[in-house]
């Protein structure tokens, strides 16, 4: 290989390995990997697929799983308008990630009162969910 190739290859690796690192707020000099070991990544299938209120009643309950304390992050999303793959899967109407410190955090969560009330008022509006837990390794 030659030296230019060599160059290009360790430039790849090097922002490769500056995009597996979050920069923290308040560091702008040095990148730390953001802490949290426990993703919890949930995808909503809604009863009414096309209803934009149900969407949104499901958004705003997702935001109340905020105040839990255990829950060091949460994301809300609906499928973004990428390009068209057999691998993406881009069915579902609303998904949720939640990061987590241990997996005692996560079961914290799972038992906790907002997220029970959370379920009791929302289920009725999904009719499929589909949820990805993953420990960072």
């Amino acid at each position: 290989m030659d030296a230019g190739r060599r160059e290009m290859m360790a430039m790849m690796a090097a922002g490769g390995a500056g995009m597996a690192a979050a920069v923290l707020p308040g560091e702008a000099q040095a990148a730390t990997v953001v802490p949290a070991k426990v993703l919890h990544h949930v995808f909503f299938w809604l009863n009414e697929a096309g209803s934009t209120s149900d969407r949104e009643r499901l958004i705003a309950g997702l935001r109340t799983l905020a105040a839990i304390p255990a829950v060091r992050a949460l994301h809300i999303g609906v499928p973004a308008d990428t390009e068209a793959r057999d691998v993406v899967d881009g069915s579902y109407q609303v998904s949720e990630l939640m990061f987590f410190d241990t997996v005692a955090d996560q079961k914290a969560y799972q038992d906790h009162p907002i997220h029970k009330a959370f379920v009791a008022e929302c289920e009725k509006l999904w009719r499929k969910v589909v949820v990805y837990d993953t420990l960072r390794v």
